[in-house]
């Protein structure tokens, strides 16, 4: 479909046709989003909001919840799906989030909040202080791998569990303090103007900026930071569980670090909860509530990782790829599934009805690899049946579990970097083919897209 005009906030905020429309001048030139307070901390700021944003932490509430779950017997059908598109020409759509009463939010690596609706998408808000990013043309066939803004940018969002009786949209964005590139979470008010800075000066650089937020099963608001150092001139510094570079961090909604979150010891920053990450941009949840991350290695040595509370992953030193320590013989923790060439960005443990075979995997939107990835991982190897494409055994690998994987749709939508379920049990995905990194026609005249996947 061809979206309608960009709408500005002053319409929707007459018209009153999205809730999210006052999510106005969220990410203004305020350098630190507090009004010249004092910069977060892990202690929060829920002083500063005017809601009770508390949560409950309790994970059997979940409604995915399942302590038994096992993983399918065979794999995945790899050529019986197809995309059907909810809205085009997107400028490098980065996250999803759908609100608990429906409503869906997606954020463009430009710079924009833009709601999707049954015509369309509508912008919301063009957030001032994103650093500079640009989007190709769609259909261009120009070959530019660093375009404007290189990776940072607008990346992920999230909405309060609470919503909308806690009004608070989350985003992480690419921006600068003192003319370094640094990364921030922050919230923002959908009833008014304000904003509060959760999370400050996660290191930020062209590449290697992480992105992804969400919420995750007992409500806690986990991030993924990349390292914020492609050249490796700090390598102490993420391999240091006392900075942000390089870490899951899992937060109370107000910034605050969780009690229950793991003591890496005493000069750790409380809010991390693993660390030893290169650029992860996925993080998903098995049904018993075990945390899973999706992670881009250097010139390969992709991975997926279920996270161990405390965890040390190993970057900057080992990864499965050349000029790099091997992770055997090591105690970092290991990965689950390793390649070279997936690019993993967003992902999400499948248990929708709408895709019945895909249900009770973990998908993984690969970019490079220009497909979505379905992988199958169990405590038991034996049920991984010789029908995937490839099972993942080397005996570097976690030794508590085991995955084989098989791709989807490759070269079908392009650069694909993002999975999201809904409530309606549906798949859905947004591509990042005018990034400038797209091949094999892509971007096309109706790039980017939010699409939803199903069975044909």
């Amino acid at each position: 479909m061809t979206p309608p005009p960009t709408t500005r906030r002053r319409f929707l905020r007459a018209a009153g046709t999205l809730s999210v429309a006052a999510v106005a001048g969220c990410l203004s030139d305020s350098s630190d989003g507090s009004d010249g307070e004092e910069m977060p901390t892990a202690t929060g700021v829920g002083d500063k909001i005017p809601y009770d944003v508390g949560v409950q932490h309790d994970l059997t509430a979940w409604n995915q919840y399942d302590s038994d779950w096992a993983a399918p017997k065979t794999a995945p059908e790899p050529g019986s799906y197809e995309a059907e598109i909810l809205a085009e020409n997107l400028e490098i759509p980065w996250d999803i989030a759908f609100a608990p009463n429906g409503e869906l939010f997606v954020t463009e690596r430009t710079g924009r909040v833009v709601t999707v609706e049954q015509n369309g998408y509508k912008t919301v808000s063009e957030p001032e202080s994103v650093v500079d990013a640009e989007a190709l043309p769609p259909g261009s066939e120009e070959d530019s791998w660093y375009v404007e803004g290189g990776e940072g940018g607008l990346l992920g969002i999230a909405v309060h569990p609470n919503y909308p009786d806690v009004p608070l949209v989350y985003t992480y964005f690419t921006t600068k303090s003192d003319d370094e590139r640094i990364n921030r979470v922050a919230a923002f008010d959908t009833s008014s103007d304000d904003s509060w800075t959760i999370v400050d000066n996660i290191p930020g650089d062209s590449y290697h900026n992480g992105g992804r937020l969400t919420f995750g099963p007992e409500n806690y608001l986990w991030v993924t930071a990349g390292d914020g150092d492609p050249a490796l001139d700090n390598p102490e510094a993420i391999a240091d569980p006392g900075t942000l570079g390089g870490k899951i961090l899992r937060l109370e909604p107000d910034g605050a670090a969780p009690q229950d979150n793991p003591d890496i010891g005493p000069d750790a920053d409380p809010r991390v909860f693993t660390y030893g990450h290169r650029n992860p941009q996925g993080v998903a949840w098995f049904p018993d509530g075990t945390p899973i991350i999706a992670e881009h290695g250097p010139g390969g040595g992709d991975e997926v990782n279920v996270l161990r509370p405390g965890g040390n992953y190993g970057w900057p030193k080992a990864r499965n790829s050349d000029g790099f320590e091997s992770y055997k013989g090591t105690d970092y923790q290991r990965p689950v599934a390793s390649a070279s060439s997936w690019a993993p960005s967003g992902c999400l443990f499948y248990t929708g009805d709408s895709i019945p075979s895909l249900q009770g995997r973990l998908i993984v939107a690969g970019l490079i690899s220009q497909q979505l990835i379905a992988f199958t991982i169990t405590r038991d190897g034996s049920r991984l049946t010789t029908d995937h494409e490839h099972r993942h055994a080397a005996d570097w690998m976690d030794n508590d579990y085991h995955a084989a994987s098989t791709p989807l749709l490759s070269d079908e939508l392009g650069r694909i970097r993002h999975v999201e379920q809904g409530p309606d049990g549906g798949l859905y995905a947004t591509t990042s083919n005018r990034d400038g990194r797209a091949g094999d026609g892509f971007p096309t005249e109706r790039d980017d897209k939010l699409v939803r996947i199903r069975p044909n």
